[in-house]
């Protein structure tokens, strides 16, 4: 074999080709690296003299069926500038990797078109390798994305595995990239994404995120110009749990049988939109039953379906004056969850306005958040 093959052909340079061995369907050309291109694999120094060899075997593309090794006894070397023996340093591998960087580039070629477990079948490796290469290549693209053109970002924390392991998520809200991920959560999990979002000198203009104490105030001491919009999905969620809270509390408190079994068993019918209840299952009806029943209950059911049509007004101005109606009656109901939720609502109400100014939410990052729960 000639050196432009090994070159042109399997991606391997400075190195000469001396036998070709055929073991079981497989092919192994045996290599040796010439003395002039020893590099220390630490300095890149050539001042090295040669401690030996230490033969290893690195898998190449395949020719059609056939698996493809190259076979090189390793030079270890003396380097005189860091004083200590290493193993010369391989141009066409990776360090402590079994296979060639022109395998890798195959690898993650095919992972394109075909599952990871396909690449595997393949090729007649391991899962675990095509994994370990395509990780590789994830993080050295994406584990440090760049920061300098964000402009609109959403927050937010996720629960993963057992044990109340938690992880911060920022995303990209244009393009839909996850740009951070931070252990934990509250404001000492961005503490680097903080340093690194200074130093690309970005101009977030928007930051999308619920109602912690704790992000509001990291948002605002670092970023003192950006627009806190607070996430309507997570407002009609603190709702609908305050509701559910109350459904229980008047379910405990419920004087006669009937009050009672009309209220069990209606915490979803609740909680779901208007539109979305089922005929067949006769929904709207036991709905109806329940709120004829109990007044508290169903004031507080309407008040979360005009809290709906808040963010639907033509205006920002109109929107204010929408919300402040809401807040006045809720504090006027004399329901103590109501009168809560109002004073909440009159607290962010800036942040929750700001979506007029700024259409954004945490949803697509709720979706994203899925995926690495599933994950």
């Amino acid at each position: 074999m000639s050196t432009g093959i090994l070159y042109h052909g399997l991606g391997v340079r400075g190195h000469v080709h001396e036998s070709t061995h055929f073991v079981r369907g497989s092919i192994f050309f045996w290599v040796r690296q010439e003395p002039e291109s020893w590099r220390c694999s630490a300095c890149g120094s050539a001042d090295v003299i040669g401690r030996g060899t230490e033969t290893r075997f690195f898998r190449c593309v395949s020719l059609g069926r056939k698996q493809i090794w190259m076979v090189l006894p390793v030079p270890r070397l003396e380097c005189h500038q860091c004083g200590v023996v290493r193993q010369a340093a391989i141009p066409f591998a990776r360090p402590r990797c079994t296979y060639t960087k022109s395998f890798e580039t195959y690898v993650l070629d095919l992972c394109r078109l075909m599952t990871m477990l396909d690449v595997a079948r393949h090729l007649g490796v391991s899962w675990y390798l095509v994994k370990q290469i395509q990780a590789r290549d994830l993080a050295k693209r994406f584990a440090k994305p760049k920061l300098k053109k964000l402009r609109q970002i959403a927050i937010d924390e996720i629960s993963i595995g057992k044990g109340h392991r938690y992880l911060t998520v920022v995303q990209d809200l244009e393009t839909g990239r996850v740009v951070y991920v931070g252990e934990g959560k509250g404001a000492d999990a961005l503490k680097s994404f903080w340093k690194r979002l200074h130093a690309s000198h970005a101009r977030v203009r928007a930051v999308a995120i619920d109602m912690s104490k704790a992000y509001i105030a990291a948002v605002k001491k670092h970023l003192p110009k950006a627009v806190l919009v607070f996430d309507r999905f997570h407002i009609v969620k603190l709702f609908n749990e305050k509701l559910s809270d109350l459904r229980r509390e008047l379910h405990r408190e419920a004087s006669t049988l009937l009050e009672k079994q009309v209220l069990k068993g209606t915490r979803w019918l609740l909680l779901k939109n208007p539109e979305n209840l089922d005929e067949r299952r006769n929904e709207k009806q036991r709905l109806a039953d329940a709120l004829r029943l109990n007044e508290p209950l169903a004031t507080a059911y309407y008040m979360k379906e005009d809290l709906r049509q808040f963010w639907d007004q033509p205006t920002k101005a109109t929107a204010r004056r929408v919300l402040a109606d809401w807040v006045a009656r809720a504090q006027a109901s004399g329901i103590r969850i109501l009168q809560g939720l109002a004073k909440t609502a009159a607290a962010y109400r800036e942040g929750i306005l700001a979506w007029y100014d700024f259409p954004i939410s945490t949803g697509p990052l709720e979706g994203t958040n899925n995926k690495i729960q599933t994950m």
